[in-house]
């Protein structure tokens, strides 16, 4: 199955060199280009991609904004668009807003053309584009913050949380970092078991996404 991109930098030699790097790996295509958020709204709901590959600092609407408006706004047809962050700086306040309105990740612009499309193939799946070192240094950057500022999250849920013992040992490895593979392997379970367990854990606590859970874990004491 070939993964369909839309690029969205308000640079056209950007969007050009990431339109050459993406054409050219097997199984990824680049669908359109936006040069700001406005554009990627109305590009997404017209093309459908699987996957937005999003700036975060643009003129006018901003990525974060335009991220939120694709993962919370979707107007269908068919399944919600993954938003993988593209930015310059691996931490920032756009890299927190734009986790928090639904991105799946983030990749750097410095990135080797075959992170980029390792990236774009785990965003596609619904696989967190973090590394274990990034999400530990995310996690702790948030939870530094002074509260007024933390990310708005459900609050950890007192002892008997509707989570079995399996999907508790799931979300801690999430909080860690870990990949749908890596997690299946470390517990002796298949991939779409694992897949299935984290849907369900997200879905249990009211969360959007793995960033979100990671921090759930953390503000949870089990991690």
């Amino acid at each position: 199955m070939t993964v369909r991109v839309l690029v969205v930098d308000d640079q056209e030699i950007v969007r050009t060199a990431l339109r050459l790097v993406i054409d050219r790996r097997e199984g990824l295509s680049v669908v359109g280009e936006a040069g700001d958020g406005e554009e990627a709204v109305a590009l997404a709901a017209a093309l459908c991609p699987d996957v937005v590959l999003m700036d975060v600092r643009m003129p006018g609407t901003t990525g974060v904004e335009a991220t939120r408006r694709i993962v919370r706004e979707w107007p269908g047809p068919g399944p919600v668009p993954r938003v993988l962050v593209l930015t310059t700086f691996d931490l920032d306040e756009y890299v927190h807003a734009a986790l928090r309105a639904g991105a799946v990740g983030f990749l750097l612009k410095t990135s080797r053309p075959e992170q980029l499309a390792a990236a774009l193939r785990a965003a596609a799946e619904g696989e967190p584009v973090l590394s274990p070192t990034v999400t530990r240094r995310l996690i702790d950057t948030v939870t530094a913050l002074p509260t007024a500022l933390l990310p708005t999250t459900p609050a950890p849920a007192p002892a008997g949380v509707p989570l079995t013992e399996r999907e508790v040992q799931v979300l801690v490895l999430v909080a860690r970092g870990l990949s749908n593979a890596r997690i299946a392997a470390d517990l002796g379970l298949s991939e779409a078991t694992v897949k299935s367990r984290v849907n369900r854990i997200l879905t249990r606590l009211g969360l959007e996404n793995r960033v979100q859970a990671a921090l759930y874990a953390h503000q949870a004491g089990l991690a």
